[in-house]
């Protein structure tokens, strides 16, 4: 297994494993705005030709935003979430000043704790923020939280 950069060709794989993942699903569209995007870093893990898992980021001013990380259903417990991670923050802390964010599902306990183990702290809840169901967002930070920011 390996992480590298997300291709185009990638994205057909992702689609799959983002439908059989998400409430809301991520489109083929989508995926490849974002690829195409010069602030992006966007990450598969991949066992040769097939693609396991994903990570979409973004880079705004002052963090780097994770907008979408997802494991194929039939490859989760594997530590393939935590791989992704170490490949996005070995390849993104060349920015040392910038941070992470993201939002995950309060219900999402086993993502919860992995962000926790890399480093990620609780920030707050963002209520009702996912549309399928209201369902609330917790929002974590590892390093240049807005707390940082004032320092």
């Amino acid at each position: 297994m390996k992480v590298r950069v997300m291709r185009p060709g990638d994205v057909r794989q992702v689609v799959v494993i983002e439908a059989a993942s998400a409430a809301t699903p991520w489109t083929r569209r989508m995926f490849m705005a974002e690829l195409g995007r010069a602030t992006s870093l966007d990450l598969v893990v991949v066992r040769g030709a097939g693609v396991l898992g994903y990570a979409m980021v973004t880079r705004y001013a002052e963090v780097w935003h994770i907008l979408n990380l997802c494991i194929d259903p039939a490859q989760r417990e594997r530590g393939l979430g935590g791989l992704l991670l170490d490949e996005l923050f070995r390849r993104a802390d060349v920015y040392a000043n910038l941070g992470y964010t993201l939002e995950v599902r309060v219900s999402n306990e086993k993502a919860i704790r992995l962000y926790r183990r890399k480093g990620f702290v609780d920030h707050g809840v963002r209520p009702g923020y996912y549309s399928d169901n209201s369902e609330d967002a917790l929002i974590m930070w590892r390093r240049g939280g807005p707390e940082d920011q004032r320092a």
